[in-house]
């Protein structure tokens, strides 16, 4: 089972907002990117390595985004969709 953050809802949306805003069909493209990494994450949890802090992170294609996840027992938590050019791991200190 895949859980999300609010802050990672938030993310997602601010995101998505933004680049509908830029050129319309682009959020729903992003979205759609959005789920198809985390359909993935559900498969195949262990796929991207952990970081350090016991995160991992797919990337989001064709967009400078990755879905930050921890593994917590049976949960998987989406802690932050991250875009490239914010300090990495900045999501480290939300709680999960």
């Amino acid at each position: 089972m895949l859980e999300f953050l609010p802050e990672a809802l938030a993310d997602a949306e601010a995101a998505t907002r933004h680049y509908e805003g830029a050129l319309p069909g682009l959020g729903v493209r992003f979205r759609i990117a959005i789920e198809s990494v985390c359909a993935a994450i559900v498969r195949q949890p262990l796929l991207w390595p952990e970081r350090p802090g016991g995160f991992r992170c797919g990337n989001v294609p064709g967009f400078p985004f990755c879905v930050a996840c921890i593994i917590r027992s049976e949960r998987l938590v989406v802690t932050a969709i991250g875009h490239g050019s914010r300090h990495p791991d900045y999501w480290k200190r939300r709680k999960h």
